[in-house]
């Protein structure tokens, strides 16, 4: 505890290859300037004293501003100087033109045309192509820039090469690679010095302005069905109350019993629709139970009779109340011997979930999905809150729509199933979902039949995405593909430049950070049948990291596992995982050739315990003090140029020649230290046990004494688990 004070009390230090970083350039720029600046470095991995880091770093970027400042001026003073040579040099070369147009027999063009030489006419001819084509020219001469580009990409935008770049950028004092990002003010420099100039990005705002809403009129909105959300703790039976309103039978086939994905179907109650979204009870599914939550109008908040309120049925009412969704509340399983109705009631009362009948606002029914009893009640119920709420869209206008699920499937591509918020989704319709774009080939309801529209509430299997989006995407109609396209690709380069500014893990800086002491990594790389699973999973293993340790979804996607994934998890490290998914017959052959570990599952609990091991082999093993034994010194000898040398006798256990030993004087420790060196007689030997004699030095110590004790102990390591 003493050194982890004295450690604290110690100026924190930031290491060589962290600067480097911060200012986008190598370390051994970084030691060179370090040094100059009389702050001895040695290596990437040589500390510095954070007020002397920021120091250097505000240095540096003074530095640099003022060179990019420099070269801005150098640069317009170079271009005055060319526009004043270019005018003179124009004066002397250019001939006096003939005065021929005041001669009153003869026009101007019939005298060019007529009189000139065949030669100086093709001249003229050349000279008028020519000024078109330098028209056009400078009309190419503006190029895009986005925030994502390389330096590579932008010298090819450029068509120089990529080494002239770095050149340049060396001169305005940047030092980069081909791979590095190039800033804005540095592009448009070097942009101009080759005679390009930077477009304005006002043309991509002004899309994404387009795909903002306008208000409806009252005439124009319609009674529209609720969205409901069926929510509870695991195993109190929300698959099997959905499955009575569908009167089918969907739990028997999901994986040990339990809803693995988000589902989306209507029902018709009387004459009225109501949609339901299903989502997983699971602890690990929160973030999707939350994504459900704002997409619905209502939650059906399904409570078992004779469990009453758990950890899930209070997830799920904050859940709702965060998203200021009303609840009404299923008690199931009525039926069992013991079941309590009333202690349910007492019980959600506590949390703000409060009966009508008690004077709350919440309306209660008592079902029982396995003998179908309240069924028809609840169905009632929720009609008649949602009749309270008075919803209504307007279906005469561009859809607008929220992704419940996606997935890539094999026959079919890209599908994503969406519920239409406003509006009418049409087949045919061109749209932007997320970063994604596409135009609507085929809507599949929910029976799987083929239909042309989607009403606002209901819910639609939609095929021609030209990418997977994400759950929780918003799904816009918009004019034309063109716009389309070109929304998205903006989208995917906003997303990407995202990702970069993130601190990407790969196998240089996990190895900078491990060696550095800065933390240890399971790396992980995440492969499953949708994306609501890979959500869930990657929030279940955040949940594992620790202080010490961190585990790390490096990557993730919809999919089999890919020969890209084996050799991704080679180099990092990672070990895979697949859920519901397998691996290629290539990436198994791959696999096995450059033993990387991929395990595979149908059920979540068998990850996260899985990886509960995985981790404890990563965690720093506990330490444990083990005495070894107790020598009494009874006897001490100088010896020349090796020092005092302790003769001893074993009175407890042993001593070995590598175990760390303390010196005790009645009683009191007054040195610890290592063994320099054990013989017994004349010989050197590697332990002594209990009732021998033995000689013992003891390293960087000669003040021991006739009496002292010499206790041997060793540091034995544990391997902790989570």
């Amino acid at each position: 505890m003493a050194k982890n004070k004295e450690e604290d009390k110690k100026p924190k230090k930031i290491r060589v290859y962290e600067i480097a970083r911060k200012l986008n350039t190598k370390s051994n720029v970084v030691i060179k300037k370090l040094n100059d600046m009389g702050i001895p470095v040695k290596s990437n991995f040589s500390g510095v004293e954070e007020k002397d880091a920021e120091k250097f770093i505000n240095e540096w970027n003074k530095v640099k501003k003022q060179a990019i400042k420099e070269a801005k001026e150098k640069k317009k003073e170079e271009k005055k100087k060319s526009k004043k040579g270019e005018s003179e040099e124009k004066k002397k070369i250019e001939p006096k033109k003939p005065k021929v147009d005041k001669h009153p027999k003869f026009k101007k063009k019939e005298f060019l045309e007529e009189s000139l030489p065949k030669k100086f006419k093709k001249k003229k001819k050349y000279k008028k192509t020519s000024k078109e084509e330098s028209q056009t020219e400078e009309k190419n001469k503006t190029i895009k820039y986005n925030p994502s580009m390389t330096v590579f990409e932008f010298a090819q935008v450029i068509e120089v090469d990529f080494s002239d770049v770095l050149s340049k950028l060396f001169e305005l004092g940047i030092l980069a690679r081909k791979n590095d990002i190039i800033g804005e003010d540095a592009a448009k420099i070097i942009a101009e010095e080759y005679g390009f100039e930077l477009a304005e990005e006002g043309a991509s705002a002004a899309l994404e302005d387009e795909l903002t809403d306008t208000e409806d009129k009252p005439e124009d909105l319609i009674e529209r069905p609720p969205i409901v959300t069926v929510m509870g703790h695991v195993d109190h039976g929300k698959t099997s109350i959905l499955d009575a309103i569908k009167k089918t039978n969907v739990a028997e086939r999901e994986a040990g019993g339990i809803t693995q994905h988000i589902a989306a179907h209507t029902v018709k109650v009387n004459n009225k629709y109501i949609t339901f979204l299903d989502t997983p009870g699971h602890e690990a599914f929160t973030e999707m139970r939350a994504r459900g939550a704002q997409v619905t109008d209502i939650v059906v908040l399904v409570v078992a009779a004779d469990d009453g309120v758990m950890p899930q049925t209070v997830e799920a009412i904050n859940h709702s109340k965060a998203a200021n969704v009303p609840i009404v509340v299923a008690i199931n399983k009525i039926d069992k011997p013991n079941a309590s109705p009333d202690r349910v009631k007492q019980e959600l009362a506590n949390y703000g979930i409060v009966p009508e009948e008690w004077g709350g606002n919440n309306l209660f029914v008592n079902v029982s999905a396995k003998k179908k009893i309240g069924i028809e009640d609840l169905l009632e119920s929720i009609l008649l809150q949602a009749e309270m709420m008075e919803l209504k869209a307007n279906p005469n206008k561009k859809a607008k729509a929220v992704v419940v699920e996606a997935k890539l499937d094999k026959n079919r591509g890209p599908v994503a199933t969406v519920v239409v918020k406003e509006g009418t989704l049409h087949q045919g319709d061109v749209f932007i979902v997320g970063v994604q774009y596409g135009k609507a080939r085929a809507l599949v309801d929910d029976r799987g039949r083929k239909i042309k529209e989607v009403k606002p509430s209901f819910a639609t299997e939609i095929l021609g995405l030209h990418g997977v989006p994400e759950p929780g995407d918003s799904l816009i109609v918009v004019g034309d593909e063109k716009k389309a396209k070109e929304i998205s690709q903006k989208r995917q380069e906003g997303l990407k430049q995202a990702t970069l500014n993130q601190k990407t893990v790969n196998l240089e800086n996990i190895f900078e950070q491990i060696e550095g002491g800065e933390l240890k990594e399971l790396p992980i790389i995440l492969k499953a049948d949708v994306y609501g699973s890979i959500e869930a999973i990657s929030n279940a293993l955040s949940k594992l990291s620790t202080e010490e340790v961190t585990v790390k979804v490096i990557h993730s996607a919809v999919g089999a596992i890919s020969k890209t994934d084996i050799n991704l998890a080679k180099a990092s490290g990672a070990i895979i995982i697949g859920f519901n998914v397998r691996p290629t017959q290539e990436a198994l052959k791959l696999s096995n050739d450059l033993k990387v570990d991929i395990r595979t599952y149908k059920v979540i609990y068998d990850i996260i315990e899985d990886i509960k091991k995985s981790l404890s082999g990563l965690l720093a093993p506990e330490e444990k003090e083990e005495i070894l034994g107790r020598v009494e010194v009874r006897q001490t000898f100088k010896v020349p140029k090796v020092g005092v040398i302790a003769g001893c006798y074993v009175t407890y256990g042993k001593i070995e020649r590598n175990a760390k030993i303390r010196i005790l004087r009645n009683g009191v420790i007054i040195h610890e230290g290592n063994i320099s060196s054990l013989k017994r007689f004349k010989d050197d030997v590697t332990e002594v046990q209990q009732g021998y004699e033995c000689g013992v030095g003891i390293d960087s110590f000669n003040d021991v004494k006739e009496g002292d004790v010499i206790e041997a102990y060793k540091i034995v390591k544990i391997q902790r688990e989570l």
